[in-house]
């Protein structure tokens, strides 16, 4: 007997490699995702502004690393004690306002200067719900009052047309780029439950809509997984809105199957074999056998770097030799 429904799902012909440098960008999800690809050695950026929930917000993200944006005074403003911007974290704010503007263009100069090279934008939509001040849509409210924001949702159109033009423009300056569009699974329960339905389903219709009609454009069914294959309140946090770590493991394991070659998912069993011994607490850390087991440790590394050219592996080569000569 079957206890739920699986996701039918077929494994796309594009794959996601160790030699591409991915962008992701969006949703709490795409942490999630952009830091398992990050522990798993791919290179990433993951969320150059922090995180984004409406689509709107992620394109004008990608629009201002496309042009070369620099912020400036006039991009910011002061509440509390701290200077903020309307499209960036908290994370990047600061009581300093000359360090706010450093951390926000630093990261963006940075982000921007590895596009050329980027292989994959993978996004996560979140909700498609806006907040607008004086006619602008922003990233985040920073906790700002209510009174100041205009709410309203999205249309499919508009969500189409904006990213349309921007998907456009950025596979026309960088050919080989390709594009994977997902919905997160979170649910927005201040849009309330059935109005959290509406605005996923509006998100829904616009990524069909973008991959019927961009051939580079792939979608990924997060949202699927999670609603119907792990249809059950253990796979979710305490709050009942976020996935469980169990969840996301198993969206995790859905993502490699799908975009991952067989070969670059044994590269992965590899280094996750390499990051338990580095877990690894001994009992004697003095005893030769430990020493022995730190060199082959090593050894490993230094062989999958070999292959590899590309794997940033010099803190835990520098972390074997610390303990190697302790």
């Amino acid at each position: 007997m079957e206890f739920r429904t699986p996701v039918e799902w077929h494994g796309e012909s594009e794959e996601i490699k160790y030699s591409d440098h991915v962008l992701l960008m969006g949703s709490c999800f795409a942490e999630n995702v952009g830091g398992l690809l990050l522990e798993n050695k791919f290179s990433c950026d993951v969320n150059p502004f922090g995180i984004l929930y409406n689509p709107l917000s992620i394109a004008k993200a990608l629009r201002q690393m496309l042009d070369g944006k620099v912020y400036t005074m006039d991009d910011l403003f002061e509440s509390g004690g701290q200077w903020h911007s309307w499209m960036h974290h908290s994370s990047f704010s600061s009581a300093d306002a000359d360090e706010c503007l450093n951390r926000v263009n630093s990261r963006l100069e940075k982000a921007a200067s590895a596009l050329p090279r980027t292989s994959w934008l993978i996004m996560t939509w979140g909700t498609a719900f806006v907040y607008e001040k004086d006619s602008e849509i922003v990233g985040n409210c920073h906790k700002q009052p209510d009174r100041l924001f205009t709410r309203r949702l999205l249309d499919v159109d508009t969500i189409y047309r904006e990213w349309n033009d921007a998907l456009r423009e950025a596979k026309q300056r960088f050919p080989g780029l390709k594009v994977m569009l997902s919905v997160s699974p979170i649910r927005h329960l201040k849009d309330g439950l059935h109005g959290n339905q509406i605005s996923k389903s509006v998100l829904l219709l616009a990524i069909d809509r973008l991959c019927r009609e961009l051939d580079f454009c792939h979608y990924f069914p997060s949202y699927e997984i999670v609603m119907d294959e792990l249809r059950d309140y253990r796979f979710y946090a305490e709050d009942m809105l976020h996935p469980s770590p169990l969840a996301v493991k198993y969206i995790w394991e859905c993502f490699c199957s799908t975009y991952m070659s067989k070969d670059t998912q044994r590269v992965m069993k590899e280094w996750a074999d390499i990051q338990k011994g580095l877990a690894h607490r001994p009992f004697n850390p003095d005893s030769d056998a430990y020493r022995r087991f730190l060199s082959q440790i090593v050894l490993k590394i230094e062989e999958l770097k070999e292959k590899f050219p590309y794997f940033e592996v010099q803190k835990e080569l520098e972390q074997c030799r610390t303990l190697l000569n302790t």
